[in-house]
Formats: C-alpha cells, structure tokens, sequence
C-alpha cells in the first residue's frame, strides 16, 4: 500500500447498463425474479461500485501482490434503471485506517440518483488471501 492513497482522493467511473445485467438474470434459476422488470439489480449495483473502487485502489497499492476486498456496503438504491443508460458512480476515500479503506459513494443514471451510501473495503496480501480461499474450499468439500 503507498503512501498516496488518503482521505479526499475522489474518482468516477461510467458504466452503460447491459439487459444482462438486470434483475431477472442475476438468479435466473428464481422464478420470483425472472418476472420481475428488466431495470439494473440492486446486486450488480454493488458489484459495479466494488469495480470502480477497486479500479481507483489498485493505482495506489502494488497490484497484483496485493489486492482490495469488499468488507461492508451501506448503499440506497432508490431509482430504477433500464438497459441502455449509462450509471455515473462517484467515489471519494472519506477513511484509511491501516488497510482498511471506507468510501462515500453516489451515483446517478443521468436521470435520477440511484444510490448513495458507503463502501468499506480492506488491502489484503492476494496470494495469502487465495490460498486461504483454497483451503477452506478443501475443507468444505
């Protein structure tokens, strides 16, 4: 991790809204969401902000030894968005504790905010971290 990730960097980062990633493809094995409108998932919404946050980090930290993980979101998600539009997602480092990292997120689809809230994510060694992952696949198997 370098010193040059602080509080009050910012960032953005565009994403257009494929039909794949609507509510009914993200279990399409559930018929209760296979019903429901084709408007951006609240999941892949999160997902999307994890993308951009981990764009932003990997420029201050020595990606590929080490990598960021996700550790806890606080995100609204108070406007439906349908394929085609395209989600602004802004970011701004608000905390560094150590290696954990929190993020005060918005975003908008050019029409409506979508979501604002945080994103706490932590600097973690990525070959410690995989094989950790391995192991308890081992163990679960």
């Amino acid at each position: 991790m370098y010193k040059t990730l602080k509080p009050g960097l910012k960032f953005e980062f565009d994403y257009t809204v494929p039909e794949s990633k609507t509510v009914p493809y993200i279990f399409p094995e559930s018929e209760e969401m296979s019903i429901m409108p084709k408007v951006f998932s609240t999941g892949y919404m999160i997902a999307l902000f994890e993308w951009a946050c981990i764009r932003f980090i990997n420029e201050h930290i020595d990606f590929p030894k080490e990598m960021s993980v996700g550790v806890g979101v606080n995100l609204s998600h108070t406007a439906a968005t349908p394929p085609g539009l395209t989600v602004k997602v802004k970011g701004e480092l608000i905390e560094v504790d150590g290696r954990k990292l929190n993020f005060q997120i918005e975003s908008d689809d050019g029409v409506d905010v979508i979501s604002t809230g945080t994103h706490e994510r932590f600097i973690v060694d990525a070959e410690r971290f995989t094989q950790r992952a391995m192991k308890k696949a081992e163990q679960g198997s």
